[in-house]
């Protein structure tokens, strides 16, 4: 009757309000609960969405594995050719040293006085016994000596020298034989110019010539082709072509017609006979066209050339008449 009437009045009994609260936090566990559940699952669905993203921004991702093995690959084979490498450089070196060392070796045998441990190392028999009394052998390098040699040297003695063999080669003395001419008065004058072996003489359609002008007028005409070689000189008895002024040399210079070969454009030998100067070694020098020429060497002489000797005024001009 008083829940009743407490009911009625408005007011609800203690207990009922105790049953409320627990009520109350029970709800409150609830949605806690629901709220935890919802936060994982959001939380699952968040990770799984940031692996996907993970995975989606390297689209060769699955190759990683592959490329990681491949470059292992690399990385081994690198390794493998530098050890080889490395092993191929230290066997060279070892076989340097090697041949080396038996280049030393054959150097200290080699050597006449026989200061090498290798060669005084060994004593045979027969050292020790001519040590023993007293008498010093004979050591010689070579092919092995005869019989006699052979006691001449177990005596101590000294064996024969071998006579010197005949030498035929050059001695030089044949050339300057061919070289030198003798005079009436049997002096003999050794020539300074010999012909080369490609000498040849000009051929008949080609006949060169040497005009000799003194001042305007000419004073000789030379037929050069006549023969393959013009000596140039103040010495009569050897000369050519003799120059009387005292600054020209005895043998001067030389006008040689030489044969020379050349290819055309289709390959083709075409020979040729052509004249050249060769100043030899004079004093006072030799000029092509007013320059002088150098000593000792061949300058190819053209139409129209000029030529002075020494300090002499006239000029020899080289002409080549047009063919008919």
């Amino acid at each position: 009757m008083n829940d009743d009437s407490a009911e009625i009045r408005g007011h609800r009994p203690s207990r009922w309000k105790e049953e409320d609260k627990q009520e109350g936090l029970g709800d409150d566990r609830k949605r806690r609960h629901r709220g935890d559940e919802f936060g994982r699952d959001n939380n699952r669905s968040r990770s799984r969405e940031r692996g996907n993203r993970r995975r989606s921004r390297t689209p060769g991702s699955r190759d990683r594995p592959s490329r990681s093995r491949d470059r292992e690959r690399r990385r081994d084979r690198d390794r493998d050719h530098d050890s080889r490498r490395q092993r191929s450089e230290e066997r060279h070196e070892r076989r340097r040293r090697e041949n080396e060392g038996d280049r030393r070796e054959g150097r200290s045998r080699r050597s006449p006085d026989g200061r090498s441990r290798r060669l005084e190392a060994p004593r045979d028999a027969d050292e020790r016994s001519g040590s023993e009394h007293g008498r010093a052998l004979v050591k010689r390098g070579g092919p092995l000596p005869s019989q006699s040699d052979s006691f001449a040297i177990s005596k101590g003695d000294e064996p024969e020298k071998p006579k010197e063999k005949p030498n035929f080669g050059n001695s030089g003395l044949l050339a300057a034989a061919s070289n030198s001419i003798t005079q009436a008065d049997g002096t003999t004058v050794t020539l300074k110019y010999h012909e080369p072996p490609e000498a040849r003489k000009p051929s008949p359609r080609d006949s060169w010539k040497l005009f000799v002008f003194k001042g305007q007028d000419i004073v000789d005409t030379i037929e050069l082709s006549m023969r393959s070689c013009w000596l140039i000189g103040r010495d009569v008895a050897v000369v050519d072509l003799p120059a009387e002024h005292p600054s020209i040399s005895k043998q001067h210079a030389v006008i040689q017609f030489r044969y020379t070969e050349k290819r055309n454009e289709f390959g083709d030998k075409i020979g040729r006979v052509k004249p050249y100067l060769i100043d030899l070694e004079s004093a006072n020098g030799t000029m092509l066209n007013g320059e002088k020429v150098p000593e000792s060497r061949y300058l190819e002489l053209r139409n129209k050339d000029m030529l002075q000797f020494g300090s002499s005024t006239r000029e020899y001009v080289l002409m080549l008449p047009p063919k008919e």
